[in-house]
């Protein structure tokens, strides 16, 4: 492991996490000197946790995220990290193990020194029974994207109503039923039905009347 790396690895976090957690966060690293990148914006995800034999654990987010959303995927992604290191594939992706692990790794994070108060209390309301994904969490979502003056002006196909039509990657589609974090959906032009993702950002929507 380069001296190179490590500088690398705790500039990231100084850019991206909020000031009194990079040192937690540093340390998650250290413990585990995973493969550590941030990525484009990407329309299906916002970070994962990629395991092949032979190689370095990775852990990518987007690099778009706002400290306090980036914070919060980060240690959900490390929890992946180290309940496969633990059980291997042999447990649930965001089952019992993995909860109790991300409630453990957050908890050092769950104080107003990280997160200012209005967010704290939701986050701590969302960590009793933590989701696959926060923005699965309605109540969390909307509590995030107040202190994101980026995610205040965007459209994502959670906030609309079933029957919505909307534009995505120059396609047109038409919102399902919501199948925990993702809705059904029927692409306009060929007919086709897609899961899509709840937290996906979307653009031209015309709302269904309620």
């Amino acid at each position: 492991m380069s001296q190179g790396e490590e500088e690398k690895i705790h500039q990231l976090l100084q850019q991206h996490v909020p000031p009194a957690a990079i040192e937690y966060c540093w340390d998650l690293w250290k413990t585990h000197r995973f493969v550590f990148k941030t990525k484009k914006a990407r329309q299906t995800k916002v970070g994962d946790f990629t395991f092949r034999p032979g190689r370095r654990q990775q852990i990518t987010i987007n690099h778009n995220l706002h400290p306090f959303i980036f914070l919060t995927t980060y240690i959900h992604e490390v929890a992946h990290l180290k309940v496969h290191a633990l059980h291997g594939s042999r447990v649930l992706a965001h089952g019992e193990h993995w909860k109790k692990m991300f409630q453990e790794l957050m908890e050092p994070m769950l104080n107003s020194s990280i997160y200012p108060p209005t967010l704290l209390s939701v986050l701590k309301k969302h960590m009793a029974d933590p989701k696959a994904s926060s923005y699965s969490d309605s109540e969390l979502t909307a509590a995030f994207r107040k202190h994101d003056e980026k995610a205040t002006r965007a459209i994502f196909l959670s906030q609309l109503p079933e029957g919505s039509l909307f534009g995505l990657q120059g396609k047109w589609y038409k919102k399902g039923k919501t199948r925990r974090t993702r809705a059904l959906c029927v692409e306009l032009r060929s007919k086709r039905n897609y899961l899509v993702p709840l937290d996906i950002e979307v653009s031209s929507a015309q709302l269904a009347l309620l």
